[in-house]
């Protein structure tokens, strides 16, 4: 059974999260679950590594978020959902540790997470999937 359902969301790739779409109607649908939209937008040490102007010219965090926030509700909007069964997530820093302390504060049953194709640095699975795979105290349903 799967009662609450945790999606990460990349919102600057939406391929991946065509991918997932089925995925997640078909588990949700299945058990009337709760699905948790997360997206992880950068944080300022994200920026600082491109330098200290870079950084001074990047959006604040609220302006950073909110427009996150706006991006993923129109990719939720595209998922086959009952409304009232959607809680949707903006957080700010590193994407697989967002993933899995959300999933442990939500007590979630499953990860469903989309996974860029392999290339020789990350063999197998993306670093983000990998880190969720490893280290989740769920199941995790990787989509490729």
């Amino acid at each position: 059974m799967s009662k609450k359902i945790l999606v990460p969301i990349d919102i600057s790739e939406s391929e991946l999260t065509q991918q997932v779409i089925p995925h997640v109607e078909g588990y949700a649908k299945q058990d009337d679950a709760t699905i948790h939209f997360l997206a992880v937008i950068p944080d300022y040490t994200y920026f600082a590594a491109y330098g200290l102007g870079y950084a001074s010219i990047a959006p604040d965090a609220k302006e950073r978020e909110a427009a996150a926030m706006e991006s993923l509700s129109k990719i939720v909007a595209k998922f086959n959902l009952p409304e009232d069964r959607i809680e949707k997530h903006v957080l700010s820093g590193s994407p697989k540790d967002h993933i899995l302390q959300l999933a442990d504060d939500i007590d979630a049953d499953v990860i469903i997470l989309a996974s860029h194709r392999p290339s020789m640095s990350t063999y197998l699975l993306g670093s983000n999937a990998a880190a969720v795979v490893r280290h989740a105290k769920c199941s995790v349903l990787v989509v490729r």
